[in-house]
């Protein structure tokens, strides 16, 4: 297996194990379901790692994933300040 193959595997089984501490977990009267916009930062981060060896893509990935989730975060938090009328 080459170094870049044991990579993937490695981020592949990491966000596996990832993926049910958050399901069994976050079961609690608290929990916040992962939002759209969320999941689709998520899914840019993932396809990124996997288009590893294509520097530019997956960079490119990276950097969409993460600005989505920025403004996922963004507007979580005005949401969160609005008063009901």
């Amino acid at each position: 297996m080459s170094p870049g193959a044991a990579y993937v595997a490695i981020a592949v089984g990491v966000l596996a194990v990832l993926a049910v501490l958050f399901l069994v977990v976050g079961r609690g009267e608290g929990a916040r379901r992962l939002t759209p916009l969320a999941g689709l930062s998520l899914a840019c981060v993932v396809c990124g790692i996997v288009f590893g060896q294509e520097r530019v893509v997956a960079y490119a990935f990276f950097l969409v994933g993460i600005l989505l989730a920025i403004v996922d975060a963004v507007r979580r938090t005005r949401e969160g300040h609005r008063r009901p009328k």
